[in-house]
């Protein structure tokens, strides 16, 4: 296991301490999404070190997670401008939705 070492200033380093990344978020949701389809090409190439590969998963659940806190905020908008009830997309919506490259798929696994 790796150790961790406590500077001075109490902040924690090495391993187990939680990168600048994950704490510096995009700005908005495109932005994240632009990000994180770029870090999943980049360790869909299999260029990356191991440790490289692991500080980009860990980029990368932090995306999504930024990505699925977003997306709620927007649903609770929708809810209240809807009167709390969510409506279908219409299909013109869908259609233009999933050849931007959206999927119904909602899982995490493809990291």
């Amino acid at each position: 296991m790796a150790k961790t070492a406590v500077q001075q200033t109490g902040e924690v380093t090495g391993a187990d301490a939680p990168s600048a990344d994950a704490a510096r978020l995009p700005e908005n949701y495109e932005a994240a999404l632009a990000e994180l389809e770029a870090l999943v090409a980049r360790m869909e190439e299999g260029a990356l070190s191991l440790e490289e590969s692991l500080a980009a998963y860990r980029r990368g659940a932090a995306l999504v997670g930024f990505c699925q806190q977003q997306l709620e905020k927007v649903e609770q908008q929708v809810r209240v401008l809807d009167g709390e009830t969510l409506k279908p997309l219409p299909a013109d919506v869908q259609r233009a939705t999933q050849g931007a490259g959206a999927t119904n798929d909602h899982g995490d696994d493809d990291l």
